[in-house]
């Protein structure tokens, strides 16, 4: 059986989005951050519009736009307005925003649903370079910081003991957020990068003893994931980006409801 090469390259590409996002995802189920991965990735249409404007690469207006909403959620949270009302400013916003400057685009062809949902099958040799850059680079920070991120995560004042700087470690976390988004924009699109983090994740907590136990195992979920969605949309002509976040909420239910996971770790 031959193999179309855009399909290998859907299939590397849903790979290495799952390899980055689920691990990070790890840490936004730990902190309770799964509203900020929302406004996050919500702000990533946005960084679409303007890219498009200004005539810039998709990825490079994503990553800034998405850089821009974590800064503004640092700064502003620290003089006193509240968080989640703040987020539900930010989250709700963004998106409106996004919409509104696509509609000014008339004499660009936007593909909308494909930067809401996801094209994997779309993804170029070039989309699958920043995919894989920006995967690596993401486990590779989160491999260099793990240990003061994990402290940080368990009590900010042990971090702050242990000469940690918990806001650093916040700020680093946040930033990882933002590549990840733009990394991912292009397999499960703008309203389903943050389901593709927290979801395997999620699924990955009642079978894992240790913190990098569920790290790993929310990788190899979210590639499983990745691999069986793009399967079944090729087979079935569904979607593939609602697939394969499809396919992790199954993952979750099976390991929350079958009892199948002896003991809850993490």
């Amino acid at each position: 059986m031959i193999i179309d090469d855009f399909l290998i390259r859907a299939l590397l590409a849903g790979v290495g989005v799952a390899l980055a996002a689920a691990p990070l995802g790890c840490f936004i189920v730990w902190q309770r951050m799964a509203y900020f991965g929302d406004a996050t990735a919500h702000a990533a249409l946005l960084g679409v519009a303007l890219a498009l404007m200004l005539n810039i690469p998709i990825f490079g207006g994503v990553l800034a736009v998405t850089l821009a909403m974590v800064l503004i959620l640092t700064l502003v949270s620290d003089r006193g307005v509240g968080f989640d009302a703040l987020l539900g400013v930010l989250v709700h916003s963004a998106l409106a925003l996004g919409l509104l400057a696509v509609s000014f685009l008339p004499n660009v062809r936007v593909d909308l649903i494909g930067y809401l949902f996801g094209d994997i099958l779309a993804v170029s040799p070039l989309d699958l370079a920043l995919i894989w850059g920006g995967a690596a680079l993401v486990l590779g920070l989160l491999i260099w910081r793990w240990n003061a991120l994990l402290i940080t995560t368990v009590s900010p004042e042990l971090a702050q003991a242990s000469g940690i700087a918990a806001r650093r470690e916040h700020l680093i976390l946040t930033l990882l957020l933002a590549l990840s988004v733009a990394v991912a924009l292009k397999v499960v699109g703008a309203l389903l990068i943050a389901a593709l983090m927290i979801i395997p994740a999620g699924a990955a907590r009642p079978l894992a003893r240790t913190p990098e136990g569920m790290a790993l195992i929310a990788a190899a979920l979210g590639t499983s994931a990745a691999i069986g969605g793009l399967m079944l949309s090729f087979a079935f002509d569904t979607p593939t980006g609602p697939t394969i976040v499809s396919l992790t909420t199954v993952m979750f239910a099976v390991t929350h409801l079958t009892g199948l996971a002896p003991r809850r770790g993490a």
